[in-house]
C-alpha cells in the first residue's frame, strides 16, 4: 500500500516523495482504516487530491480522505491507539465471498473459554511470547486497552463468525496475529487460562500458540 501511495504521490507532486504510514502491516493483512502522512509543495485542495491519487492507484487502494494538518502531524509517532479485527468463520463451510478475509476454523470453538481468557491480555506487558523473533524494536513492553471476543451469524456464508477485537497503543509484529491463534487454541482446549498466563509472564510461547493466517486480519482504525 505504502509503495503503491508513494508512486501515486510522486507522480501527482511531480517528485519523489516520502509517505509515513502509521505502521506496517504483514503481507496479507488488510488495513480499513490506514492513515498516512505526506509533505506536498504543489497547492492543491484536499477534495481534489482525494480524486487524483484514485485515479492513479490500482483498484484494492482507495484513499476515503483527505485532509490538511499541522507541520508536526506524523502518521505513525503521533498516533496514540490502533484497532485490530481478527475474523474466523467456525463451520464447517466458508463462503467464497469470506475466503480472503477471514480464516477458517472447521472445529468446535468455545466461546465462553476464549472470553475468559482474553482478559489475560489486558493491560501493560512484554509482548516477547507473541510477537516475532526477529523484530525491528528491543522495547517489546505494549498496553492493550481492549480485547473482546464475539460471534454472530454470517449473512453470506450462513456460519457462524467469530470476531476478536484488540485496542493497544501499539503491537508488535505477529502480535495479534499471534493473540488469535492463542485464543482459537484455548477455544479448541489446546490450552488453559495457565498455559497463556505463564507465556505472558515468562515470554515463551508454547508451541499450541501458533500465529493465525494474516488474511483474516484487518487494521480497523487509528486514534490520534
Amino acid at each position: 500500500m505504502q509503495g503503491e501511495l508513494t508512486r501515486a504521490l510522486s507522480l501527482i507532486e511531480g517528485r519523489d516523495v516520502v509517505v509515513h504510514g502509521s505502521g506496517r502491516t504483514d503481507a496479507g493483512v488488510h488495513a480499513e482504516g490506514q492513515v498516512a502522512s505526506v509533505v506536498l509543495e504543489r497547492p492543491i485542495s484536499a477534495y481534489k487530491l482525494r480524486a487524483a491519487i484514485n485515479g492513479n492507484v490500482e483498484k484494492d487502494l482507495r484513499v476515503a480522505q483527505v485532509d490538511e494538518v499541522d507541520d508536526e502531524f506524523h502518521a505513525r509517532y503521533s498516533a496514540k491507539a490502533k484497532t485490530y479485527r481478527y475474523r474466523i468463520v467456525n463451520g464447517p463451510v466458508i463462503s467464497p465471498f469470506r475466503v480472503r478475509y477471514a480464516h477458517h476454523d472447521a472445529r468446535p470453538l468455545d466461546l465462553a473459554q476464549m472470553r475468559q481468557c482474553s482478559e489475560l491480555f489486558l493491560g501493560e506487558h512484554d509482548w516477547t511470547a507473541f510477537s516475532a523473533a526477529q523484530s525491528d524494536t528491543e522495547d517489546r513492553v505494549r498496553s492493550i486497552t481492549e480485547l473482546t471476543v464475539s460471534k454472530c451469524n454470517d449473512a453470506l456464508g450462513h456460519e457462524p463468525v467469530i470476531e476478536i477485537r484488540a485496542t493497544g497503543n501499539g503491537f508488535l509484529r505477529y502480535m495479534v496475529r499471534t493473540i488469535a491463534g492463542t485464543l482459537m487454541a484455548v477455544g479448541r482446549g489446546e490450552l488453559s487460562d495457565a498455559d497463556v498466563r505463564q507465556a505472558i509472564n515468562g515470554g515463551i510461547r508454547p508451541r499450541e500458540a501458533v500465529t493465525a493466517p494474516a488474511h483474516g486480519l484487518t487494521l480497523l482504525s487509528v486514534s490520534y
